[in-house]
């Protein structure tokens, strides 16, 4: 093989955001990432198309948005194909001649992760779960699956971080429950981490590292209040690391806007293919290929919760549009409330009236329309400027390219799903909800005083102080 056909390795990571020693997190231990940053080129500024997985895996898939291929809504319409002309990426690579495989990284030989809105099953789009089972000297595309940072988190053993030293972002209030828990987030990294040292060094082993491309990646941003399933930075700004010997220049760290759907043209054109005309995605490696004025993403129905966001991010400004601003920030959500313990620190430390006024309006029962951030001034979200006057003429320009977007894209978000698909995710959502908590030993209306004090216990039980 060689370097014009290289093998391509996706390293493939839930709910991440750039929480990574080498993007400059202090008490984290990322040794095997930092040093793929260091053989390669780190980028600064990923984001996805979307703040859910199944949204953001069906664009990737595509190179298209999700809004403009119907898969914007989360584990929807897995009956329906996709519409022309879109396709999955693997038949493009298929043609060419790779051999393409999705597995979970260290099983031997289990599939990775599908979650797609479109139909399909595994054996449509993955000649297998591992690269080991292609053709003697056949190029190959690997999917590889870590689960690691999805909930729950597990604490790292080795690498103990100190859970008092740990900085608590402005927007969670400072409790013990949300120091354990980002603890734990940050030891599941530490976790990741050495399972990714031991593919990387496998590819060694086999002597395929010099003609492989890894890309790293996550699939959207942290589970965690204002994370996974909100635009906010937490939800959709990612870490991105790209090594490929002879053909990117080690140690390189790039400031570039870049979207996720970028990277599905770009294992294309690094396989000798060609990208389609009609996907959205851009190239986006090397100095010839500038990066993006500004990234979109959408946010629609996660799980049984309604709600329609958009957002428009450029390298200072963040523009948010709540479609919804009648509906709060923090809906009753059946997985939100089973997996998130801040979410019921900050209800009632609001019902208390002890939530600094950031936090607190986080909690509000309705939401504003519009959000316009300064993230060179505001880098947490916490001061929203769209009301100010001398913000105007921003505004509009944001405003501007949202519309623009959502034209020329034909964002399906404007047509609403059936009211009796509505009604079925309630009911299903609702009766899983009361089952964990009656595996919990609660109920489905335990007060949140007394599941506050099961999360107290299991955190300490997890961290084991």
């Amino acid at each position: 093989m060689s370097k014009d056909r290289p093998n391509i390795l996706w390293l493939d990571t839930e709910d991440l955001s750039p929480n990574l020693a080498c993007y400059g997190e202090p008490l984290v231990k990322t040794p095997n990432l930092d040093r793929l940053a260091g053989d390669g080129v780190r980028f600064t500024n990923a984001f996805v198309t979307g703040a859910v997985c199944s949204a953001t895996r069906s664009a990737l898939a595509t190179g298209m948005y999700q809004t403009s291929i119907g898969a914007h809504h989360h584990r929807s319409n897995r009956d329906k194909p996709l519409p022309k002309p879109a396709r999955h990426f693997s038949h493009y690579l298929r043609e060419a001649g790779y051999f393409v495989c999705n597995g979970r990284a260290l099983t031997d030989g289990e599939p990775g992760k599908l979650d797609l809105n479109f139909k399909g099953e595994f054996d449509d789009f993955f000649d297998g779960a591992d690269w080991s089972q292609r053709q003697d000297g056949q190029p190959f595309f690997a999917q590889m699956y870590f689960p690691e940072t999805h909930r729950q988190f597990y604490r790292d053993p080795d690498n103990p971080i100190d859970m008092d030293a740990v900085e608590i972002p402005p927007y969670y209030p400072d409790h013990p429950v949300v120091r354990r828990m980002w603890t734990l987030y940050l030891e599941t990294i530490q976790n990741l981490d050495k399972k990714v040292g031991k593919v990387l060094q496998r590819l060694e082993d086999e002597g395929l590292a010099e003609n492989t491309a890894v890309f790293f990646w996550g699939d959207h941003g942290r589970p965690m209040v204002r994370g996974k399933q909100w635009l906010y930075e937490g939800g959709i700004h990612i870490p991105l690391i790209v090594r490929w010997p002879g053909c990117v220049a080690p140690g390189i760290v790039d400031d570039k806007l870049v979207s996720t759907i970028d990277l599905t043209p770009t294992w294309l054109d690094a396989a000798g293919v060609a990208p389609p005309e009609h996907m959205e995605g851009q190239l986006f490696l090397g100095p010839e290929h500038p990066g993006r004025e500004h990234i979109i993403a959408a946010r629609d129905r996660c799980d049984e919760v309604d709600d329609r966001i958009r957002c428009v991010r450029t390298n200072q400004y963040k523009y948010i549009r709540n479609y919804c601003p009648e509906l709060p920030y923090t809906q009753f959500g059946c997985y939100k409330k089973q997996a998130y313990p801040e979410l019921t620190v900050m209800q009632i430390l609001h019902r208390q009236d002890k939530l600094t006024p950031e936090q607190a309006q986080f909690m509000a029962p309705t939401k504003p329309q519009e959000e316009l951030f300064d993230l060179q001034q505001d880098p947490h979200e916490l001061n929203n400027l769209a009301a100010q006057p001398n913000q105007e003429i921003t505004l509009q320009k944001m405003r501007d390219i949202l519309d623009d977007w959502v034209r020329e894209t034909g964002d399906c978000g404007e047509t609403p799903e059936p009211e009796e698909l509505k009604l079925q995710k309630d009911k299903q959502f609702q009766e899983n909800y009361a089952r964990v908590m009656e595996r919990r030993g609660l109920s489905a209306d335990t007060p949140d005083e007394e599941y506050l004090a099961w999360w107290e216990k299991e955190l300490v039980r997890m961290l084991g102080r």
